[in-house]
C-alpha cells in the first residue's frame, strides 16, 4: 500500500503542549477509527510551524478525507517513492 508524507502548516506547532498534542492525536485516531483499516497513521514530526505526518493509505483522496474530517490542514501530500538510510550506502 502507498506511503504518504503530509505537510501540515500549523503556526506555533513546536510550542504546543503535551496536552494539546494528545488532543490532536486523539482527534486523528477518532477519525481513523471511523474511516476503517484502509488508512494508518505511522508517525508525525513536530517542528516550529509545521507537522510532518507519515501515513499508509490506498490513495491521496483518503488522506484528504481524514484531514477534512479531523479539521487538520494538509498543505502538501507527497507519495513516498523510496526510503533510504545509511544501510542503503552499503
Amino acid at each position: 500500500m502507498p506511503k504518504y508524507l503530509i505537510e501540515r502548516e500549523i503556526p506555533g506547532a513546536g510550542k504546543l503542549t503535551a496536552e494539546e498534542l494528545r488532543g490532536i492525536s486523539q482527534q486523528s485516531c477518532s477519525v481513523l477509527n471511523r474511516l476503517g483499516p484502509g488508512i494508518q497513521w505511522i508517525q508525525s514530526y513536530v517542528t516550529g510551524d509545521k507537522v510532518y505526518c507519515v501515513y499508509i493509505a490506498p490513495n491521496e483522496a483518503l488522506i484528504r478525507q481524514h484531514a477534512e474530517e479531523g479539521g487538520f490542514p494538509a498543505n502538501r501530500i507527497s507519495e513516498v517513492t523510496a526510503v533510504i538510510d545509511p544501510a542503503t550506502a552499503g
